[in-house]
């Protein structure tokens, strides 16, 4: 077992979450919160690897590099895309 001294404000925090009825206790409150950590944890990791994957891909030559003009290119596309799209749907429509 390990003994943890929560900060007065922590304290304050997890007494309004058992007073609420979110918790019954201080531990059911710290396992949630070290359950939380975990998880972002996993995520971070996760995350890194397709960092990752992704310096590795550009690496191989792979990809494009985003520059302000390619995403003002890339924006218009869209939008283009999408006006073409609602008027199909409002051609075929009537």
């Amino acid at each position: 077992m390990m003994d943890v001294e929560l900060t007065p404000d922590q304290k304050a925090f997890a007494r309004r979450a058992i007073e609420s009825g979110r918790f019954h206790s201080e531990q059911e409150a710290v396992r949630e919160a070290l359950a939380l950590w975990e998880e972002r944890e996993r995520q971070r990791a996760e995350f890194l690897l397709t960092l990752d994957d992704a310096r590795a891909s550009l690496a191989r030559g792979e990809g494009r590099a985003i520059t302000q003009k390619s995403m003002r290119q890339l924006a218009s596309e869209v939008k283009e895309r999408g006006r073409a799209r609602l008027l199909a749907e409002l051609t075929t429509s009537r």
